[in-house]
């Protein structure tokens, strides 16, 4: 299949969302005072964290919802009482700070200097507009990237297939023409597959294995298949 367009995925897929978030964390805890195993916290918040994220991907909660519940819960789960202030502080420093870190998944440079000739490169993520700009612009990975096509510009969320044929649409792309490579199965995988598209699965987090598309454990194996 010769493809023409190549959708990503932001968080997880290119930029190392685990290591920035670990990284924001650690400042934060210092910013703060707050005295707690980093290892530890995270080991709590990862799970929060995504099952709240969930939550917002199916309309379920709001973003500022999710911003201070995480927080809270996995605090709570750790008997650290923390006042409402102080968590509310926490969500907003974390969202501001976040994108000042910038570490990649390895591969991802040397993979978009790769495809950026031969290919029409985009973004599409269910990040919060400005932070995902920041993210992107910040680790100089923007230039790479036609266009970013975000879940709160849209108005929904992965795997809605309407934020995929508004991606397709206002990139010029034909649906059996276009690739969508991120790492989540329902939001990416599953989402593009209903509109048409192709995938490619980055499966690096031990996601259960499917037979719904390709499935990939190192972003540099896509410079021997595209």
């Amino acid at each position: 299949m010769k493809f023409k367009s190549i959708f990503f995925d932001l968080d997880h897929t290119i930029w190392d969302f685990e290591r920035n978030s670990a990284c924001t964390f650690e400042f934060l805890f210092k910013k703060y005072n707050i005295d707690v195993d980093l290892d530890h916290f995270l080991d709590i918040y990862i799970p929060i964290n995504l099952k709240y994220w969930k939550l917002y991907r199916n309309e379920s909660i709001t973003k500022e919802f999710l911003r201070y519940n995480r927080l809270k819960e996995a605090f709570f789960k750790l008997n650290f009482d923390l006042p409402s202030e102080l968590i509310n502080k926490l969500s907003d420093d974390y969202i501001e700070t976040l994108p000042k870190f910038n570490y990649l998944i390895d591969g991802a440079i040397e993979l978009l200097e790769y495809l950026k000739p031969k290919y029409k490169l985009f973004i599409l993520t269910n990040g919060f507009k400005n932070v995902q700009a920041n993210k992107l612009n910040n680790s100089g990975i923007n230039n790479y990237f036609e266009k970013v096509f975000d879940s709160e510009s849209v108005g929904v969320k992965k795997p809605n297939p309407i934020i995929f044929k508004y991606a397709l649409e206002n990139s010029n792309s034909n649906a059996d023409e276009s690739l969508m490579i991120g790492d989540s199965f329902e939001a990416d995988i599953m989402g593009a597959i209903s509109v048409g598209m192709h995938a490619i699965h980055y499966a690096n987090f031990g996601e259960k294995t499917h037979d719904k598309c390709l499935i990939i454990n190192n972003l540099n194996t896509l410079k021997d298949i595209l």
